[in-house]
């Protein structure tokens, strides 16, 4: 079975579940089948959040991620709890303007991605979580313009569609650096 799972984690108001239901839809306008478990402490903003994101080619039996492929960590405490959970030979994304300490695995690839300051450096300071996504997108070679456009126009509101421009230009820079 072809299936991806992805964990998704930081501190609630860096868009962690929006960044979880993005890469779910990217997956459903590909044809993939698809599993979306948000997970989020009881302060939303501030507390802990995590998204967990399956993408598969047969029906998903269980939307629980206990041993991931890909990790996105935009805090330390997200690092520090899942990194050992990764399978050997995953990928672990690590927001390292918020992360100074490395991933101690050897048997992952790992992505320093600054993408609190690329964020802020372009002027979209609550973007980062974009940013990362077009990293792991790139990453896992499945970035393509088409698969996000539609993905992003399913996730943007009407009333926020003044911010498709601005999410594709994030998710753009997160598959340049």
């Amino acid at each position: 079975m072809s299936a991806t799972q992805m964990l998704i984690a930081g501190f609630g108001g860096q868009g962690i579940l929006f960044t979880g239901k993005f890469l779910a839809y990217k997956g459903l306008v590909e044809g993939k089948e698809v599993s979306w478990l948000p997970s989020y402490g009881p302060e939303m903003r501030g507390g802990t959040a995590s998204c967990s994101v399956i993408l598969s080619e047969e029906p998903v039996g269980s939307p629980i991620v206990s041993a991931p492929d890909v990790l996105v960590a935009m805090n330390l405490p997200s690092l520090d709890k899942y990194e050992d959970s990764v399978v050997p030979g995953g990928i672990i994304i690590v927001d390292s303007t918020l992360i100074e300490r490395e991933v101690k695995r050897d048997d992952v690839t790992v992505y320093y991605v600054p993408a609190t300051k690329l964020a802020s450096d372009n002027d979209m300071p609550t973007l980062a979580n974009m940013i990362i996504a077009g990293k792991l997108l790139k990453a896992t070679d499945s970035f393509t313009e088409d698969g996000v456009d539609a993905a992003l126009k399913k996730v943007i509101s009407a009333k926020r569609a003044d911010m498709l421009d601005v999410n594709k230009k994030a998710m753009q820079i997160g598959a340049d650096c």
